[in-house]
Order: structure tokens, then C-alpha cells, then sequence
């Protein structure tokens, strides 16, 4: 047992190792592939472009969903370099346990601290989740077209805006991760209630918009609720790691359990 954790300890070395130099190769596969795919939701469009400003409009939140989590990711990687030190929180959240309080360079000397084992999983998990969003996002909603009416311009630059906005939060909750700053752990709880309450208030919005064809709100409806399992499970799963992990509590608050 001892040495298949060995073996999965090492893989996920090797893992974060390779996601840390290719951060920028990832970058430029997400615009590549993103621009295909808005280029193809462009091209079947609810209703017909008309060349002018009206498409140009159209257009803007598809160039927003592909460059948005690029330029958060430059902009973090920035705010937080890779060999900086930041300061612990004043007040702690997380209580349970005993632990006893290190210094920055006895934790950044620890076997157990980095975003390896485990952590991996989340933190990989974080990144996935923002391609996996944007393309659930344009297989459900069809671009706008030239002359949209009302409610469905409405609905979509509600479902655009929530992407934009959520995608920037968890590109955010994966560099203060992997740039091990101590408010990660509260950052990406405060990023699954907002994600929980704008998913709630925007099926409230859609029940509550007249002349919805069945199929668009169905659409829209299966959208919100995937969004919202997606959620609940990962907190589901991951709180408690985030609470109870010597290699979390390490990493993030600079203490070991005693005992």
C-alpha cells in the first residue's frame, strides 16, 4: 500500500511539474481551440447576421469567454510570483484539530508541502472545469444573430456574463493554489457560493421570463442543473480535504497536526 502511494505521490510530482512549465502552452490551446469552437457557434446562430455593428455585438462575448481566463491567468501569475511569501489570514477559519504554527521556511521545507498527491487532483480539477464549462455553454445556448428578440438577448447575456465571471473566479482559485497564497482555501469556498447562488438566481430569472420556448428553457434548465450537481459535488468532496489535509493545512496555513 505504502508504495502505491509512493507511485501516485511521484506521478502527481511529475504532473504539477509538467502543468507549471506548459501553463503557457495551455494558454495558446485554449485560445486555438475556443476560437474554433465560437467560430462554429457563430456560424449557426439563432438568427441570421447581418454585417454591422449588430454582429460585432454579437460577437464581443464569445471574444470575452475565450480571452477572459487567458488574461486573469498573466494577470495572477503576476500578482502572485512563484517565490513569493504571504501573509496568513489574522483570523482562522478552520479550528478542528490541534496543530502547531511554523515558520514560512519550516513549511516551505516540508516533504509534505506543494500542491502534490491529492491536491493535485483538485487543482487540476479547477482548470478542467473552465473548458468543460465553456463548451457546455455553447453546445446549450445558440449565438445571438443580428436581430435577436428581446428575452433570448436577455437570457443570453445573462448565461454569457455568469461564465465570464465564474470562469475568472476559478482560474483565480487555481493560481492562488498553485502559488500556495493562505487564502485559497476560503477563496474557492467563497467561489462555490457564489456559483451556487447565481446558478439559483438565474433559474429564478429564466421561470420568470415570458415567451421562453419550451426547448430553449429546457436547454437552459439541464445548463443550470449540471452546473449546480457539478458544484454541490465538488464541495461535497473537496471541503472536507480542505479542512482536515495535513498537506492543505501545511501549504496553506503553515502548521502540522500534533499528535
Amino acid at each position: 500500500m505504502d508504495k502505491t502511494f509512493e507511485k501516485l505521490n511521484l506521478k502527481s510530482i511529475a504532473l504539477m511539474g509538467s502543468l507549471h512549465r506548459n501553463l503557457q502552452t495551455i494558454a495558446i490551446a485554449w485560445i486555438l481551440v475556443m476560437s474554433f469552437a465560437c467560430g462554429l457557434r457563430l456560424a449557426f446562430s439563432a438568427t441570421e447576421f447581418v454585417f454591422g455593428w449588430s454582429a460585432v455585438a454579437a460577437a464581443v462575448p464569445y471574444f470575452l469567454v475565450i480571452a477572459s481566463p487567458v488574461a486573469v491567468l498573466i494577470l495572477l501569475l503576476r500578482v502572485f510570483p512563484a517565490d513569493g511569501l504571504f501573509a496568513q489570514p489574522e483570523i482562522r477559519l478552520a479550528r478542528y484539530g490541534k496543530w502547531r504554527e511554523l515558520s514560512c521556511l519550516e513549511a516551505n521545507s516540508h516533504p509534505l508541502f506543494g500542491t502534490t498527491g491529492m491536491m493535485a487532483s483538485l487543482v487540476i480539477g479547477m482548470l478542467i472545469n473552465v473548458p468543460f464549462r465553456s463548451i457546455e455553454f455553447l453546445m446549450a445556448i445558440p449565438a445571438l444573430g443580428s436581430h435577436p428578440p428581446l428575452w433570448f438577448s436577455d437570457l443570453f447575456t445573462l448565461m454569457a456574463a455568469d461564465l465570464i465571471v465564474m470562469n475568472g473566479l476559478y482560474i483565480t482559485a487555481f493560481v492562488m493554489a498553485i502559488r500556495h497564497v493562505p487564502w485559497f482555501p476560503r477563496f474557492l469556498l467563497l467561489v462555490w457560493g457564489v456559483d451556487l447562488c447565481s446558478q439559483l438566481a438565474i433559474a429564478q430569472l429564466v421561470a420568470a421570463t415570458p415567451n421562453v420556448p419550451a426547448t430553449v428553457s429546457t436547454a437552459l434548465s439541464e445548463l443550470l442543473i449540471g452546473n449546480l450537481q457539478k458544484v454541490l459535488i465538488s464541495a461535497a468532496v473537496w471541503l472536507p480535504y480542505l479542512l482536515l489535509s495535513d498537506r492543505v493545512n501545511l501549504t496553506y496555513r503553515r502548521r502540522v497536526r500534533v499528535g
